[in-house]
Protein backbone atom coordinates (compact mmCIF):
# COMPACT_ATOMS: atom_id res chain seq x y z
CA UNK A 1 0.00 0.00 0.00
CA UNK A 2 1.07 3.35 -0.17
CA UNK A 3 2.68 5.38 2.36
CA UNK A 4 0.75 8.33 3.87
CA UNK A 5 2.19 11.59 4.07
CA UNK A 6 2.08 12.97 7.27
CA UNK A 7 2.26 16.64 7.61
CA UNK A 8 3.34 17.20 11.55
CA UNK A 9 4.38 14.39 13.83
CA UNK A 10 2.64 14.92 16.85
CA UNK A 11 4.53 13.64 19.76
CA UNK A 12 3.51 13.33 24.06
CA UNK A 13 5.64 13.16 27.25
CA UNK A 14 5.08 11.58 30.44
CA UNK A 15 5.31 8.75 33.04
CA UNK A 16 5.29 5.27 31.65
CA UNK A 17 2.66 4.87 34.04
CA UNK A 18 -0.18 7.21 32.27
CA UNK A 19 0.99 6.10 28.67
CA UNK A 20 -2.11 6.84 26.78
CA UNK A 21 -3.61 5.00 23.48
CA UNK A 22 -1.46 6.75 20.89
CA UNK A 23 -2.92 7.70 17.79
CA UNK A 24 -1.01 5.81 14.28
CA UNK A 25 2.29 6.77 14.19
CA UNK A 26 2.24 9.23 17.16
CA UNK A 27 5.03 9.03 19.34
CA UNK A 28 5.29 8.84 23.02
CA UNK A 29 8.05 9.28 24.64
CA UNK A 30 8.15 7.79 29.13
CA UNK A 31 10.31 10.06 31.30
CA UNK A 32 10.56 8.04 33.75
CA UNK A 33 11.94 4.77 32.40
CA UNK A 34 13.17 6.49 28.82
CA UNK A 35 11.10 3.97 26.79
CA UNK A 36 9.89 5.70 23.56
CA UNK A 37 6.61 4.44 22.01
CA UNK A 38 4.70 4.91 18.65
CA UNK A 39 0.86 4.24 18.03
CA UNK A 40 -0.38 1.56 15.68
CA UNK A 41 -2.88 3.20 14.11
CA UNK A 42 -6.20 1.66 13.61
CA UNK A 43 -7.47 -1.78 12.30
CA UNK A 44 -9.00 0.36 8.72
CA UNK A 45 -5.45 1.52 8.50
CA UNK A 46 -4.20 -2.02 8.18
CA UNK A 47 -2.65 -2.53 11.72
CA UNK A 48 -2.82 -6.02 13.07
CA UNK A 49 -3.82 -4.58 16.20
CA UNK A 50 -4.20 -1.62 18.30
CA UNK A 51 -2.33 -0.39 20.49
CA UNK A 52 1.39 1.58 21.31
CA UNK A 53 4.94 -0.88 19.98
CA UNK A 54 8.25 0.44 21.96
CA UNK A 55 10.75 1.69 19.31
CA UNK A 56 13.68 0.03 20.99
CA UNK A 57 16.60 2.05 22.88
CA UNK A 58 19.57 1.45 24.96
CA UNK A 59 17.61 1.02 27.72
CA UNK A 60 14.91 -1.48 26.49
CA UNK A 61 14.61 -4.58 27.45
CA UNK A 62 15.42 -7.03 25.12
CA UNK A 63 14.92 -10.19 26.44
CA UNK A 64 11.06 -8.82 27.34
CA UNK A 65 11.13 -8.93 23.99
CA UNK A 66 12.22 -12.53 22.67
CA UNK A 67 10.45 -13.99 24.96
CA UNK A 68 11.15 -17.40 23.87
CA UNK A 69 13.71 -19.50 22.15
CA UNK A 70 13.21 -22.45 20.02
CA UNK A 71 16.98 -24.22 18.74
CA UNK A 72 16.87 -24.95 15.44
CA UNK A 73 20.29 -26.01 14.23
CA UNK A 74 20.22 -23.96 10.58
CA UNK A 75 24.36 -24.60 9.83
CA UNK A 76 23.57 -28.17 8.99
CA UNK A 77 21.56 -26.66 6.20
CA UNK A 78 17.88 -27.81 7.84
CA UNK A 79 15.39 -27.13 10.37
CA UNK A 80 15.95 -29.44 13.47
CA UNK A 81 12.97 -30.93 14.82
CA UNK A 82 12.86 -30.20 18.46
CA UNK A 83 9.33 -31.58 19.00
CA UNK A 84 7.03 -34.56 18.41
CA UNK A 85 6.39 -32.71 15.54
CA UNK A 86 7.37 -29.92 12.35
CA UNK A 87 4.60 -27.98 13.94
CA UNK A 88 5.00 -28.11 18.03
CA UNK A 89 8.46 -27.50 18.80
CA UNK A 90 10.07 -27.16 22.18
CA UNK A 91 10.50 -23.53 22.91
CA UNK A 92 11.68 -21.88 26.39
CA UNK A 93 12.23 -18.28 27.30
CA UNK A 94 15.24 -16.66 26.26
CA UNK A 95 16.28 -15.85 30.42
CA UNK A 96 15.77 -19.46 30.88
CA UNK A 97 18.32 -20.57 28.12
CA UNK A 98 20.98 -17.68 28.94
CA UNK A 99 20.57 -19.15 32.81
CA UNK A 100 22.03 -22.22 32.02
CA UNK A 101 25.22 -21.05 32.04
CA UNK A 102 26.54 -18.62 35.03
CA UNK A 103 29.96 -16.51 34.65
CA UNK A 104 31.53 -15.42 37.72
CA UNK A 105 31.29 -12.18 35.86
CA UNK A 106 27.71 -12.21 36.90
CA UNK A 107 28.46 -12.13 40.53
CA UNK A 108 31.04 -8.70 40.43
CA UNK A 109 34.35 -10.40 39.92
CA UNK A 110 36.08 -8.70 37.64
CA UNK A 111 39.52 -10.99 36.59
CA UNK A 112 41.39 -8.03 36.12
CA UNK A 113 44.40 -8.72 38.75
CA UNK A 114 43.60 -5.53 40.96
CA UNK A 115 40.59 -5.49 42.12
CA UNK A 116 39.77 -7.64 45.02
CA UNK A 117 37.34 -10.49 43.95
CA UNK A 118 37.18 -12.57 46.89
CA UNK A 119 33.57 -11.95 47.96
CA UNK A 120 32.22 -12.22 44.73
CA UNK A 121 33.53 -15.54 43.79
CA UNK A 122 32.43 -16.85 46.81
CA UNK A 123 28.82 -15.63 46.51
CA UNK A 124 28.78 -16.95 43.10
CA UNK A 125 29.64 -20.68 44.68
CA UNK A 126 26.93 -20.25 47.45
CA UNK A 127 24.23 -18.80 45.07
CA UNK A 128 24.88 -21.69 43.09
CA UNK A 129 25.72 -24.69 44.96
CA UNK A 130 24.55 -23.82 48.72
CA UNK A 131 21.44 -22.23 49.28
CA UNK A 132 19.24 -24.87 47.71
CA UNK A 133 19.45 -28.52 47.40
CA UNK A 134 18.02 -28.32 44.29
CA UNK A 135 20.27 -29.75 41.92
CA UNK A 136 18.67 -27.89 38.97
CA UNK A 137 19.94 -24.75 40.55
CA UNK A 138 23.33 -25.93 39.93
CA UNK A 139 25.25 -24.25 37.29
CA UNK A 140 28.94 -24.45 36.10
CA UNK A 141 30.55 -21.47 36.96
CA UNK A 142 32.60 -20.04 34.28
CA UNK A 143 35.68 -17.83 34.88
CA UNK A 144 36.53 -15.80 31.37
CA UNK A 145 40.45 -15.29 30.63
CA UNK A 146 41.88 -13.04 33.58
CA UNK A 147 43.46 -12.87 36.84
CA UNK A 148 41.03 -12.93 39.95
CA UNK A 149 42.98 -11.46 42.67
CA UNK A 150 41.68 -12.74 46.14
CA UNK A 151 42.89 -11.88 49.17
CA UNK A 152 41.52 -15.18 51.16
CA UNK A 153 40.84 -18.67 50.35
CA UNK A 154 38.19 -19.56 47.62
CA UNK A 155 35.61 -22.31 49.42
CA UNK A 156 34.83 -25.06 47.03
CA UNK A 157 31.34 -26.44 48.14
CA UNK A 158 29.99 -30.12 47.37
CA UNK A 159 28.84 -30.66 43.56
CA UNK A 160 30.25 -27.15 42.44
CA UNK A 161 32.09 -27.20 38.95
CA UNK A 162 34.21 -24.47 37.78
CA UNK A 163 35.45 -24.60 34.40
CA UNK A 164 38.07 -21.77 32.90
CA UNK A 165 39.80 -21.06 29.41
CA UNK A 166 43.21 -22.74 30.37
CA UNK A 167 45.64 -23.52 33.13
CA UNK A 168 47.59 -20.13 32.37
CA UNK A 169 44.66 -17.93 31.46
CA UNK A 170 41.69 -18.42 34.19
CA UNK A 171 43.82 -17.93 37.35
CA UNK A 172 42.82 -17.16 40.97
CA UNK A 173 45.29 -15.54 42.40
CA UNK A 174 46.50 -15.02 46.49
CA UNK A 175 48.55 -12.20 46.78
CA UNK A 176 47.69 -12.18 50.82
CA UNK A 177 45.49 -13.54 53.58
CA UNK A 178 43.44 -11.68 55.65
CA UNK A 179 41.85 -14.33 57.98
CA UNK A 180 43.16 -16.56 60.20
CA UNK A 181 40.64 -18.46 61.21
CA UNK A 182 41.11 -20.34 57.55
CA UNK A 183 43.79 -22.46 56.68
CA UNK A 184 46.29 -20.24 54.76
CA UNK A 185 45.59 -21.39 51.15
CA UNK A 186 44.62 -20.30 47.98
CA UNK A 187 41.55 -21.96 47.54
CA UNK A 188 40.18 -25.46 49.69
CA UNK A 189 37.16 -27.40 49.73
CA UNK A 190 34.34 -26.36 51.88
CA UNK A 191 30.98 -27.96 52.90
CA UNK A 192 27.62 -27.22 51.77
CA UNK A 193 27.24 -24.00 53.85
CA UNK A 194 30.83 -23.47 52.99
CA UNK A 195 32.03 -24.49 56.54
CA UNK A 196 35.14 -25.54 57.10
CA UNK A 197 37.88 -27.12 59.37
CA UNK A 198 36.59 -28.85 62.05
CA UNK A 199 33.07 -27.31 60.95
CA UNK A 200 32.63 -29.24 58.02
CA UNK A 201 29.57 -31.27 57.97
CA UNK A 202 27.83 -29.65 60.90
CA UNK A 203 24.42 -28.41 61.28
CA UNK A 204 23.26 -31.08 58.56
CA UNK A 205 25.26 -29.65 56.01
CA UNK A 206 26.52 -31.62 53.14
CA UNK A 207 30.65 -32.52 53.18
CA UNK A 208 32.93 -31.66 50.03
CA UNK A 209 31.69 -34.55 47.20
CA UNK A 210 31.93 -34.48 43.63
CA UNK A 211 33.62 -31.24 42.98
CA UNK A 212 35.20 -30.61 39.47
CA UNK A 213 37.52 -27.97 38.35
CA UNK A 214 38.86 -27.78 34.67
CA UNK A 215 41.14 -25.59 32.91
CA UNK A 216 42.07 -22.70 35.56
CA UNK A 217 44.93 -21.61 37.87
CA UNK A 218 45.67 -20.95 41.45
CA UNK A 219 48.39 -19.01 42.38
CA UNK A 220 50.21 -17.39 46.03
CA UNK A 221 52.48 -14.55 45.45
CA UNK A 222 53.50 -15.32 49.09
CA UNK A 223 55.44 -17.99 49.86
CA UNK A 224 54.79 -19.48 52.74
CA UNK A 225 51.23 -20.08 51.57
CA UNK A 226 49.88 -23.59 50.48
CA UNK A 227 47.73 -23.54 47.15
CA UNK A 228 44.66 -25.78 47.42
CA UNK A 229 43.91 -27.87 50.57
CA UNK A 230 41.57 -30.81 50.10
CA UNK A 231 40.02 -31.39 53.42
CA UNK A 232 37.39 -34.46 53.85
CA UNK A 233 36.83 -34.58 49.83
CA UNK A 234 35.04 -37.53 48.17
CA UNK A 235 34.83 -38.16 44.47
CA UNK A 236 36.91 -34.81 43.17
CA UNK A 237 38.56 -34.14 39.88
CA UNK A 238 40.89 -31.51 38.65
CA UNK A 239 41.65 -31.66 35.29
CA UNK A 240 44.02 -28.92 33.39
CA UNK A 241 45.13 -27.24 36.35
CA UNK A 242 48.01 -25.64 37.69
CA UNK A 243 49.01 -25.36 41.12
CA UNK A 244 51.67 -22.53 41.17
CA UNK A 245 53.46 -20.93 44.01
CA UNK A 246 56.46 -18.33 43.67
CA UNK A 247 59.62 -20.24 45.20
CA UNK A 248 62.59 -20.84 42.88
CA UNK A 249 65.29 -23.01 42.60
CA UNK A 250 67.48 -20.83 44.94
CA UNK A 251 64.73 -20.95 47.53
CA UNK A 252 64.11 -24.42 47.20
CA UNK A 253 67.47 -26.05 48.29
CA UNK A 254 65.77 -26.00 52.20
CA UNK A 255 61.94 -27.56 53.53
CA UNK A 256 61.78 -24.40 55.63
CA UNK A 257 58.87 -22.45 53.89
CA UNK A 258 56.99 -25.85 53.92
CA UNK A 259 54.37 -25.34 51.51
CA UNK A 260 52.75 -27.58 49.25
CA UNK A 261 51.16 -27.33 45.62
CA UNK A 262 47.82 -29.47 47.29
CA UNK A 263 47.47 -30.66 50.85
CA UNK A 264 44.91 -33.36 52.38
CA UNK A 265 43.37 -33.46 55.51
CA UNK A 266 40.95 -36.24 56.82
CA UNK A 267 38.98 -37.01 59.85
CA UNK A 268 38.08 -40.76 60.75
CA UNK A 269 34.50 -40.46 59.48
CA UNK A 270 35.43 -38.46 56.17
CA UNK A 271 38.18 -39.19 54.63
CA UNK A 272 39.39 -37.81 51.14
CA UNK A 273 38.64 -40.51 48.80
CA UNK A 274 38.53 -40.83 44.58
CA UNK A 275 40.33 -37.92 44.10
CA UNK A 276 42.13 -36.97 40.40
CA UNK A 277 44.54 -34.91 38.93
CA UNK A 278 44.91 -35.24 35.50
CA UNK A 279 47.08 -33.22 33.20
CA UNK A 280 48.04 -30.92 35.78
CA UNK A 281 51.32 -28.93 36.95
CA UNK A 282 52.74 -28.18 39.97
CA UNK A 283 55.55 -25.69 40.81
CA UNK A 284 56.96 -22.90 43.15
CA UNK A 285 55.88 -25.12 46.28
CA UNK A 286 58.22 -27.03 48.81
CA UNK A 287 56.37 -30.37 47.96
CA UNK A 288 53.63 -30.80 44.95
CA UNK A 289 51.97 -32.75 47.34
CA UNK A 290 52.20 -33.49 50.87
CA UNK A 291 50.27 -35.22 53.41
CA UNK A 292 50.98 -37.94 56.50
CA UNK A 293 47.20 -37.86 56.58
CA UNK A 294 44.43 -40.75 55.71
CA UNK A 295 43.52 -40.74 52.23
CA UNK A 296 42.46 -43.60 49.59
CA UNK A 297 42.66 -43.89 45.98
CA UNK A 298 44.25 -40.59 45.12
CA UNK A 299 45.78 -40.60 41.24
CA UNK A 300 48.40 -38.00 40.06
CA UNK A 301 48.52 -38.86 36.16
CA UNK A 302 49.67 -37.30 33.02
CA UNK A 303 50.99 -34.21 35.06
CA UNK A 304 53.85 -32.20 35.25
CA UNK A 305 55.83 -31.72 38.44
CA UNK A 306 58.76 -29.07 38.23
CA UNK A 307 60.53 -27.04 40.54
CA UNK A 308 60.06 -28.10 44.09
CA UNK A 309 62.15 -29.11 47.28
CA UNK A 310 60.81 -32.81 47.28
CA UNK A 311 57.55 -34.00 44.93
CA UNK A 312 55.56 -36.35 46.08
CA UNK A 313 55.93 -37.20 49.76
CA UNK A 314 53.34 -39.35 51.94
CA UNK A 315 54.03 -40.32 55.53
CA UNK A 316 57.40 -38.68 56.57
CA UNK A 317 56.30 -37.52 59.61
CA UNK A 318 53.38 -39.20 61.97
CA UNK A 319 51.06 -40.68 59.99
CA UNK A 320 47.52 -40.99 60.60
CA UNK A 321 44.98 -43.35 60.56
CA UNK A 322 47.86 -45.17 58.40
CA UNK A 323 48.42 -42.20 56.16
CA UNK A 324 48.13 -42.67 52.75
CA UNK A 325 46.88 -45.80 50.77
CA UNK A 326 46.38 -46.63 47.21
CA UNK A 327 47.99 -43.64 45.91
CA UNK A 328 48.52 -43.97 42.51
CA UNK A 329 51.67 -41.83 40.89
CA UNK A 330 51.59 -42.37 37.25
CA UNK A 331 52.76 -41.01 33.80
CA UNK A 332 54.18 -38.10 35.00
CA UNK A 333 56.99 -36.31 34.58
CA UNK A 334 59.39 -34.85 36.89
CA UNK A 335 62.26 -31.88 36.89
CA UNK A 336 64.29 -29.51 38.62
CA UNK A 337 63.24 -31.17 42.40
CA UNK A 338 66.32 -30.65 45.04
CA UNK A 339 65.55 -33.76 46.90
CA UNK A 340 63.39 -37.43 46.19
CA UNK A 341 61.06 -37.19 43.46
CA UNK A 342 58.79 -39.27 45.19
CA UNK A 343 59.10 -40.32 49.11
CA UNK A 344 57.05 -43.17 50.29
CA UNK A 345 57.76 -42.98 54.38
CA UNK A 346 55.40 -44.58 56.82
CA UNK A 347 52.67 -45.91 54.46
CA UNK A 348 51.54 -49.00 52.71
CA UNK A 349 49.78 -49.92 48.99
CA UNK A 350 50.90 -46.99 47.09
CA UNK A 351 52.60 -47.27 43.61
CA UNK A 352 54.58 -45.44 41.43
CA UNK A 353 54.27 -46.25 37.74
CA UNK A 354 55.66 -45.26 34.34
CA UNK A 355 56.83 -42.09 35.45
CA UNK A 356 59.75 -39.78 33.96
CA UNK A 357 62.27 -38.57 36.15
CA UNK A 358 64.76 -35.89 34.44
CA UNK A 359 66.79 -33.80 36.84
CA UNK A 360 65.71 -35.38 40.14
CA UNK A 361 67.34 -36.17 43.41
CA UNK A 362 70.76 -34.18 42.12
CA UNK A 363 70.42 -30.62 44.64
CA UNK A 364 70.11 -28.91 41.54
CA UNK A 365 73.46 -30.02 40.11
CA UNK A 366 72.87 -32.10 37.14
CA UNK A 367 72.31 -35.31 36.99
CA UNK A 368 76.22 -36.21 37.30
CA UNK A 369 75.86 -35.41 40.74
CA UNK A 370 73.53 -37.61 42.29
CA UNK A 371 72.59 -37.06 46.24
CA UNK A 372 69.43 -38.73 46.69
CA UNK A 373 67.63 -41.48 45.57
CA UNK A 374 65.26 -41.01 43.20
CA UNK A 375 62.32 -42.56 45.00
CA UNK A 376 62.25 -43.31 48.33
CA UNK A 377 60.47 -46.23 49.68
CA UNK A 378 60.66 -46.63 53.62
CA UNK A 379 57.72 -49.48 53.97
CA UNK A 380 56.50 -52.60 52.96
CA UNK A 381 53.87 -52.87 50.41
CA UNK A 382 54.50 -49.93 47.81
CA UNK A 383 55.86 -50.50 44.25
CA UNK A 384 57.86 -48.82 41.64
CA UNK A 385 56.95 -49.91 37.86
CA UNK A 386 58.14 -49.00 34.94
CA UNK A 387 59.40 -45.96 36.21
CA UNK A 388 62.28 -44.07 33.46
CA UNK A 389 65.44 -42.23 34.97
CA UNK A 390 67.85 -39.62 33.04
CA UNK A 391 69.98 -40.97 35.93
CA UNK A 392 72.20 -43.48 33.94
CA UNK A 393 73.68 -46.74 35.46
CA UNK A 394 77.15 -45.33 36.85
CA UNK A 395 75.29 -42.33 38.71
CA UNK A 396 72.95 -44.85 40.57
CA UNK A 397 76.18 -47.03 41.28
CA UNK A 398 75.98 -43.87 44.16
CA UNK A 399 72.74 -43.38 44.67
CA UNK A 400 70.05 -45.26 43.73
CA UNK A 401 67.12 -44.40 41.18
CA UNK A 402 64.60 -46.58 43.31
CA UNK A 403 65.79 -47.32 46.67
CA UNK A 404 63.03 -50.19 48.61
CA UNK A 405 65.62 -50.15 51.89
CA UNK A 406 65.05 -53.49 53.80
CA UNK A 407 61.72 -53.58 53.08
CA UNK A 408 59.42 -55.89 51.02
CA UNK A 409 58.62 -53.18 48.74
CA UNK A 410 59.08 -53.67 45.04
CA UNK A 411 61.33 -51.29 42.75
CA UNK A 412 61.95 -51.99 38.69
CA UNK A 413 63.95 -48.98 37.27
CA UNK A 414 64.40 -48.35 33.74
CA UNK A 415 63.71 -51.74 33.54
CA UNK A 416 66.73 -53.35 34.20
CA UNK A 417 66.98 -53.36 37.91
CA UNK A 418 64.05 -55.12 39.86
CA UNK A 419 64.11 -54.94 43.84
CA UNK A 420 62.86 -56.73 46.02
CA UNK A 421 63.42 -55.30 49.64
CA UNK A 422 67.04 -55.38 50.19
CA UNK A 423 67.75 -57.73 47.13
CA UNK A 424 68.40 -56.29 43.77
CA UNK A 425 68.65 -58.06 40.31
CA UNK A 426 69.71 -56.55 37.08
CA UNK A 427 69.23 -57.63 33.94
CA UNK A 428 71.42 -59.90 32.09
CA UNK A 429 73.84 -57.99 29.68
CA UNK A 430 76.74 -59.75 27.17
CA UNK A 431 79.44 -58.69 26.59
CA UNK A 432 82.74 -59.33 24.61
CA UNK A 433 86.24 -60.47 25.95
CA UNK A 434 89.18 -60.17 23.34
CA UNK A 435 91.39 -62.67 22.55
CA UNK A 436 94.83 -63.21 23.52
CA UNK A 437 94.66 -60.02 26.52
CA UNK A 438 97.79 -60.77 28.52
CA UNK A 439 96.80 -57.88 30.74
CA UNK A 440 93.84 -57.17 33.16
CA UNK A 441 91.25 -55.48 31.12
CA UNK A 442 88.13 -54.46 33.44
CA UNK A 443 84.54 -55.90 32.25
CA UNK A 444 82.31 -54.77 35.46
CA UNK A 445 82.94 -52.07 38.01
CA UNK A 446 80.30 -51.60 40.40
CA UNK A 447 80.59 -49.16 43.54
CA UNK A 448 78.23 -52.11 45.56
CA UNK A 449 79.51 -53.25 48.73
CA UNK A 450 77.82 -56.79 48.39
CA UNK A 451 77.27 -58.58 45.32
CA UNK A 452 77.32 -61.16 43.11
CA UNK A 453 77.77 -61.75 39.84
CA UNK A 454 76.44 -64.96 37.75
CA UNK A 455 77.86 -65.65 34.56
CA UNK A 456 78.23 -67.48 31.36
CA UNK A 457 81.48 -67.80 28.86
CA UNK A 458 81.31 -69.85 25.65
CA UNK A 459 84.34 -69.63 23.62
CA UNK A 460 84.04 -71.81 20.66
CA UNK A 461 82.72 -75.31 22.12
CA UNK A 462 83.59 -74.54 25.35
CA UNK A 463 81.70 -73.29 27.83
CA UNK A 464 81.89 -72.24 31.46
CA UNK A 465 79.18 -71.16 34.34
CA UNK A 466 79.86 -69.59 37.68
CA UNK A 467 79.49 -66.90 40.37
CA UNK A 468 81.71 -64.09 41.81
CA UNK A 469 80.59 -63.09 45.31
CA UNK A 470 82.09 -59.81 46.47
CA UNK A 471 82.01 -57.94 49.52
CA UNK A 472 83.73 -54.76 50.11
CA UNK A 473 83.70 -51.23 52.27
CA UNK A 474 83.68 -48.28 49.51
CA UNK A 475 85.39 -46.74 51.86
CA UNK A 476 88.27 -49.03 52.74
CA UNK A 477 90.40 -51.66 51.37
CA UNK A 478 89.15 -54.57 52.52
CA UNK A 479 87.99 -56.30 49.28
CA UNK A 480 86.93 -59.75 49.13
CA UNK A 481 85.67 -62.14 46.36
CA UNK A 482 84.96 -65.88 46.19
CA UNK A 483 84.79 -67.50 42.36
CA UNK A 484 82.72 -70.77 41.87
CA UNK A 485 82.40 -72.57 38.52
CA UNK A 486 82.07 -75.63 36.43
CA UNK A 487 83.20 -75.42 32.58
CA UNK A 488 83.13 -78.77 29.68
CA UNK A 489 86.45 -77.83 28.94
CA UNK A 490 89.51 -74.98 29.88
CA UNK A 491 87.91 -71.31 27.88
CA UNK A 492 90.95 -70.14 28.53
CA UNK A 493 89.34 -66.81 30.66
CA UNK A 494 91.07 -66.22 33.97
CA UNK A 495 88.86 -63.45 36.26
CA UNK A 496 90.00 -61.58 39.06
CA UNK A 497 88.32 -58.86 41.14
CA UNK A 498 90.02 -55.76 42.68
CA UNK A 499 89.46 -52.28 44.07
CA UNK A 500 89.81 -49.31 42.31
CA UNK A 501 89.24 -46.63 44.10
CA UNK A 502 85.48 -46.87 45.99
CA UNK A 503 84.62 -49.27 43.18
CA UNK A 504 84.75 -53.09 43.09
CA UNK A 505 86.45 -53.79 39.14
CA UNK A 506 86.39 -57.55 37.30
CA UNK A 507 88.78 -57.89 35.23
CA UNK A 508 89.93 -60.76 32.99
CA UNK A 509 92.60 -62.33 30.82
CA UNK A 510 92.09 -64.33 28.16
CA UNK A 511 94.77 -67.06 26.30
CA UNK A 512 95.64 -67.00 22.44
CA UNK A 513 92.90 -69.26 20.65
CA UNK A 514 92.66 -66.58 18.07
CA UNK A 515 89.01 -66.54 19.18
CA UNK A 516 87.00 -63.90 21.45
CA UNK A 517 84.94 -65.24 24.20
CA UNK A 518 81.17 -64.61 25.02
CA UNK A 519 80.48 -63.29 28.78
CA UNK A 520 77.18 -63.11 29.15
CA UNK A 521 76.72 -61.53 33.25
CA UNK A 522 73.80 -60.57 35.18
CA UNK A 523 74.35 -58.36 38.76
CA UNK A 524 72.92 -59.23 41.88
CA UNK A 525 73.37 -57.38 45.19
CA UNK A 526 72.35 -56.67 49.07
CA UNK A 527 71.63 -53.19 50.14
Amino acid sequence: MAIVQISRITNRKGLAENLPQLAGAELGWSTDTRQLWIGNGTLEDGAPVIGNTEILTEFSDILAFQTNYTYKGEAAGYTVQTGPTPSTPISQSLQTWLDQFASVTDFGATGDGVTDDTDAINRALYQLFCREVNPQIRRSLYFPSGVYRITDPILIPPYATLYGEGANNSVIQLDSTGDSTLNACVARTADSRQQTGANIGNNGATPPTYITVLNMGFESLDGAIDIFFVQDATNCRFQNVSFFGPLTTADLITDADDTRGVAFDSTSELVCEQIVFDGCQFGGTTYAIETNNQVKGITVTNSKIDTHFQGVVLGSGTVVNGGATGFRITSNLFDNIYNNGIYLGDVELNVSAHNIFYDVANHFQGTTNPAAAVIYILSNNNASVGDMFERSDVYAQTQPRVDVNSTTSFGMDNSDNVQLGAYAIYNGVTTSLADNTSSPTTVISLAFASFTVEYRIARGTAFRRGTITIDFNPAGSNLTYNEDYTENTSTGVTLSVTQVGTNAVVQYTTTSTGQAATFNYSINRLS
